[in-house]
């Protein structure tokens, strides 16, 4: 049972609208649609808390930059007394199209630092993530801009979207568990 939720990110608003703050985003959306109550800062996260079907859900944006992101997973596991099993860990892709969603148990970082650092800290690559596609740019020396960028206008509707599947895929998967979160999620039409 997915018990914490943790949206990738990078703390302060000169990022707050940025590709790769799209974790955050996703945390943001649904602390508006599930009135999560901030509980308190802890492991170095922000960390809000709500009871659902008689559960403590967690949902946490690290506060310690994207790359060093395992370090608050890591003493969230801890102080909380959850498993990497228990968590899903919301990420920007580049690897997949914009508005594409995906969730997955397991394999590699892909490159995406934040989450090579989670699997660093945990030592372990068993933790659920939820993928959400930001697209390339056309060069690759420009990948870093291109993150810590915020969408296009005409990309905007797009993400929103985006934004709205993620949303409701946290929502299944907390209340009607992962494999109809990811029936749902991974259908991309």
């Amino acid at each position: 049972m997915i018990r914490l939720i943790v949206g990738l990110g990078n703390p302060g608003e000169h990022y707050r609208e940025t590709r790769h703050n799209a974790g955050f985003m996703v945390i943001d959306h649904l602390t508006r649609r599930l009135k999560l109550k901030h509980c308190e800062e802890c492991c170095f996260s922000h960390l809000y808390k709500k009871r659902i079907n008689g559960v403590d859900i967690y949902f946490a944006k690290p506060q310690t930059y994207m790359n060093l992101s395992g370090i608050a997973v890591k003493n969230l596991l801890t102080d909380l007394n959850l498993l990497p099993e228990e968590i899903l860990v919301i990420h920007d892709d580049l690897d997949l199209p914009l508005g594409v969603t995906k969730i997955k148990f397991g394999g590699s970082s892909a490159g995406q630092k934040g989450v090579e650092n989670i699997i660093k800290e945990l030592g372990t690559k068993n933790f659920y993530r939820l993928r959400l596609g930001i697209g390339r740019p056309k060069e690759k020396r420009q990948v870093v801009n291109y993150v810590l960028s915020p969408f296009s206008p005409e990309q905007r509707p797009i993400w929103e979207r985006t934004l709205q599947k993620a949303g409701e895929c946290v929502i299944r998967a907390i209340t009607e568990g992962i494999e109809p979160a990811m029936n749902f999620c991974n259908r991309n039409d």
